[in-house]
């Protein structure tokens, strides 16, 4: 799969998130915080992590994660990686 625009990548991430944790789709939303909102622990985050690298085929560096609040945020940090 080729992601390239911020909304395939939203797409893609919320997608992920609804599969990966079984989060409702309309608790999905940019402005969403993972930690408090929507109750991903960092244990979760990493398993995001691994199933986004393998979607967008690149390798994404953990330290890119750290300021990862939103799912916009995880969107922000794909974006630029893709379009590197």
């Amino acid at each position: 799969m080729s992601l390239k625009t911020k909304p395939e990548i939203m797409a893609a991430v919320i997608a992920s998130l609804h599969e990966t944790f079984g989060i409702e789709m309309e608790r999905l939303k940019p402005e969403a915080q993972l930690y408090q909102d929507l109750e991903i622990d960092s244990i979760d985050a990493i398993d995001l992590m691994v199933k986004l690298q393998k979607l967008i085929g690149k390798r994404m560096q953990p330290e890119a994660f750290k300021t990862v609040r939103t799912i916009d945020d995880v969107v922000n940090v794909i974006e630029k990686l893709v379009n590197e």
